[in-house]
């Protein structure tokens, strides 16, 4: 009961001082706050069996956008229910490479300075990537912590850390051992600005107006010309060709080069002439058919998307010119016929929106149809379970029908092949695990004049992402104490759009090198769209606009979740998202985060209305009185009045209710319910009946009954709630248990370790210490005191100029000792350090701001950004200057 006086005096100190609304500017402070507590770390005291999620790493290069922001909040939804159950839980984060994004990126900054990536050695540019990584790549990780991610950011991963990397190339040599890694030519999606292959995920499709071009094709040895219609030898299966099948058709503009005529049922006879010239070495279907049929594959097109020599006259022209002139050179010949517009399905690489190329090179492939068969199997033996169900018959497809995996990429940023050739022998390699190995087996094979050098190409980085969830807990070293504690892992939530690309993937090589499916549940959620009243940040756009499409930063039609944050505060938008339903895409309004933020507001102001009709601090026998219901007992239940037994009912079954939900991963059920019940059944009902028994007389026995209801029902609401909304029910629940988190704070701010028990000094007056000294074993165990250490004083210690002052509310104190949480001399030396960094640092933006070059030219928003680096980092000496001061002056006195 005395641990409830501590929550009184913290809500009587605060009960007047509430703001009219919850400020989510505090949201920042409560998380740093969750952090530096250690609370997102798996904790096994309570349990053992644990619950853990790998998150989908974020490309480095990436900044929050709204996909990024419903994984986020459904996987934090899941984590802490978990976690308040009990569980040891264990949310993994990390960031993934990005090898194409990435040295896109480093290179348009080498361009701003005037350097090409050509100019600079293949180290040289990766060290310049490495320090690009390390100064930008932690935006994205700050902005999904502001979001509210409870993840153990202590164990965060990078896809590039040494440990992975190791995982990643020993992947690769037992796949390779197996026989299931190869090397050929074949044809793959390239990306000539890039100059590389890239991953069907990387090319998006789009109906674009195109032409359909008829041209004249003449036979060999005769006269006759039939008329083809080309798009991109030669097929023919209408009766009205019959004549020409088996004869050659010469090509116009190659000096006479012949293709033969063939019949196959792969031509449309009722599309355009009815016969098509098909192109083996530039399109996909073209290139089967003429694999099918033993056709000749020739490639036209050099590497960086101009003409090679087999173009003949067009020979290094760029392909869109050379598509241009040939159409000229055709009109003037005679040989054309017509064209007229025709609707095309373009290929455009997802970065930077380039026009991708079908092209034949020789690169690396995983052979994927036995590792395929494994991860069927799984789905069939109720070893993996795909949410929603539906998704199952999408992934059985993919994989009946899979095709080999192209992995290798021609990029300089990225894990590097682990194969030498010898020199002068370019078709023998070596498959290593470093220089070092690879030197010494091709000594042994070829003796010891022998020269190596490594592939220069680099893995698709979904390579590396295939091995996540188990790559990030120490494999391949499965005696590491994460691997065995954690895997495999509970949960996979990610986006259906990449269930082939990622999820698939990681079944595959789970299976495959662990011998257990990576994870026991898959939770694909939908895509966020527009709607017609998502304007927010696109003030220029008009509501047409906003038509229930993917959010894309091509269409213009993208909602910036940090904006929304400022505007409408995490839990606002985090309620907004979770209200959708497994699979199903979720269209994003204005008036549906109005609405939560007014949710929001609603709770914070039943807070304030439950504070201030609390008994004061100091009426003791009637907290007695209202702590002594159970409203879990059947029988004090049925002894409160009508009202209260009817909504305390509904509590029950809503907690009931909504649990299974929970456990049925039925989140927007949840929300939707625990809104309901707040908002109908006790903000508008039960809160507004109460207020006839709270304004009688003070010890009236129905007054006291309604409190004790109102505390009860709103601490079960914050309790259901706070997964949704994290920061708003940490903010009413805090005032419940204020000097215990004060003692926390001042652990964290000195950097006290946890495990380190302290003593401490509580001041008080005597009625208000004979009930909080009865709970002087829960203080200490949350506070992590020193049992017994911990005094109750009428009056200040001692050596109070020697201790941290904590005030939690009027009339209760405490004080700790400065000595027992740090070592005062070396935190001096530290702190003094930190100074001088912190004031050059400092110095550096006030030198900035002091340039008229740099005000005048730079953009108005990257000035003001110096400028709240500035400012902060001034708040920041101070502090750090102040605490110097005071620590200088304990070790003074000790002295």
């Amino acid at each position: 009961m005395a641990s409830f006086c501590i929550s009184v005096a913290a809500a009587e100190n605060n009960k007047d001082t509430l703001p009219k609304t919850f400020d989510f500017t505090s949201e920042e402070r409560i998380y740093n706050w969750w952090e530096s507590q250690g609370y997102f770390k798996p904790n096994f005291e309570r349990g053992s069996d644990p619950f853990v999620i790998s998150m989908p790493p974020p490309n480095v290069t990436g900044s929050l956008h709204m996909g990024h922001a419903m994984f986020v909040t459904l996987e934090d939804i899941m984590v802490r229910y978990h976690r308040m159950k009990g569980r040891p839980t264990l949310w993994l984060p990390g960031t993934d490479h990005a090898g194409i994004a990435t040295q896109l990126v480093v290179e348009k900054m080498l361009a701003a300075e005037g350097i090409k990536r050509v100019e600079l050695s293949r180290d040289e540019f990766t060290k310049r990537v490495w320090e690009w990584k390390e100064k930008y790549g932690g935006t994205i990780t700050s902005q999904i912590k502001r979001l509210g991610a409870s993840c153990d950011w202590t164990r965060e991963r990078f896809t590039l850390d040494e440990q992975l990397s190791r995982a990643v190339v020993e992947a690769f040599i037992r796949l390779h051992e197996k026989g299931l890694i190869y090397q050929g030519s074949y044809m793959v999606n390239w990306s000539p600005n890039l100059q590389t292959a890239v991953s069907d995920l990387e090319v998006e499709y789009s109906e674009e107006p195109g032409t359909l071009y008829y041209i004249k094709y003449r036979v060999a040895g005769s006269y006759l010309v039939p008329q083809l219609a080309d798009q991109r030898g030669n097929s023919m299966k209408d009766e009205r060709y019959s004549q020409f099948i088996g004869m050659m058709a010469i090509v116009p503009m190659t000096y006479g080069r012949h293709v033969p005529i063939i019949s196959d049922k792969y031509v449309d006879k009722e599309f355009g002439t009815g016969v098509l010239k098909i192109s083996p070495g530039h399109d996909h279907n073209d290139y089967l058919l003429a694999r099918k049929l033993g056709l000749p594959i020739l490639n036209v097109m050099n590497k960086d998307g101009t003409l090679n020599e087999v173009a003949g006259l067009f020979r290094g022209l760029d392909r869109f010119e050379a598509r241009k002139k040939l159409w000229s050179d055709l009109e003037e010949t005679g040989l054309a016929v017509k064209k007229e517009p025709h609707t095309l399905r373009v290929p455009r690489s997802q970065r930077g929106g380039e026009v991708i190329e079908p092209l034949v090179s020789k690169q690396w492939f995983v052979t994927m149809e036995p590792l395929a068969e494994k991860a069927l199997h799984a789905v069939e033996k109720g070893e993996l379970t795909i949410m929603p169900e539906r998704f199952e018959k999408i992934y059985n497809h993919w994989l009946s029908n899979i095709k080999d995996w192209c992995i290798s990429r021609q990029l300089w940023w990225g894990h590097r092949i682990p194969v030498w050739y010898i020199v002068g022998k370019e078709e023998e390699y070596i498959v290593a695990r470093n220089a070092d190995e690879a030197l010494e087996k091709a000594h042994q094979k070829y003796g010891k004049n022998v020269e190596i050098y490594q592939d220069p190409d680099v893995l698709d980085t979904w390579f590396s992402s295939a091995l996540w969830p188990f790559s990030t807990l120490g494999w391949p070293d499965v005696s590491a104490d994460d691997f065995k504690k954690f895997y495999p892992t509970t949960m996979l939530e990610t986006g259906h759009d990449i269930l082939f690309f990622w999820v698939a993937r990681m079944v595959m090589m789970g299976i495959e090198f662990t011998g257990s499916v990576p994870f026991s549940h898959v939770y694909l959620h939908g895509l966020i769209r527009d709607s017609q009243h998502s304007y927010l940040g696109c003030p220029d756009k008009s509501f047409a606009e906003f038509q229930g499409r993917k959010m894309s930063k091509t269409l213009g039609n993208v909602i910036d979740p940090i904006d929304t944050i400022k505007e409408f505060g995490a839990d606002a938008l985090r309620f907004t998202i979770s209200l959708g339903t497994a699979g199903q895409d979720l269209s994003l309004s204005i008036e549906r985060l109005t609405a939560n933020k007014a949710f929001t507001n609603k709770l914070w102001n039943a807070g304030k209305f439950i504070l201030q009709n609390l008994p004061s601090q100091n009426d003791i026998s009637r907290w007695e009185i209202l702590l002594a219901y159970k409203f879990d007992e059947e029988e004090c239940l049925c002894k409160a009045p009508l009202p209260e037994c009817w909504v305390v009912s509904k509590l029950h079954m809503l907690i009931d209710t909504v649990t299974a939900s929970y456990d049925k991963y039925f989140f927007g059920d949840v929300g939707r319910e625990t809104y309901d019940f707040f908002w109908s059944d006790f903000a508008d009902w039960y809160i507004e009946a109460s207020k006839a028994r709270l304004y009688r007389s003070e010890y009236d026995s129905d007054a006291i009954i309604a409190q004790a209801v109102l505390l009860y029902i709103f601490e079960n609401i914050l309790k259901l709630l706070h997964p949704f909304m994290p920061f708003v029910t940490e903010e009413l629940w805090q005032v419940r248990n204020f000097l215990t988190r004060a003692i926390r704070n001042a652990r964290a701010e000195y950097s006290v370790e946890p495990a380190k028990r302290i003593s401490a000094s509580i001041v008080a007056n005597e009625e208000v210490i004979q009930y909080i000294s009865k709970e002087k074993e829960v203080l200490a165990l949350l506070s992590r005191l020193d049992l017994l250490n911990v005094h109750f004083t009428e009056s200040p210690p001692g050596d109070a100029n020697q201790s941290v002052h904590l005030v939690a509310s009027e009339g209760l104190e405490a004080y700790l000792p400065l000595a027992d949480m740090v070592d005062i001399s070396a935190e001096v030396q530290r702190l003094s350090k930190r100074l001088s960094k912190m004031q050059s640092e400092y110095d550096g933006l006030v030198a900035r701001l002091s340039s008229s070059k740099f005000v005048e030219k730079a953009p108005e928003d990257v000035v003001r950004g110096v400028q709240e680096k500035a400012a902060e980092a001034e708040e920041k000496i101070n502090l750090t200057k102040n605490r110097l001061a005071f620590l200088r002056s304990t070790v003074m006195v000790t002295k």
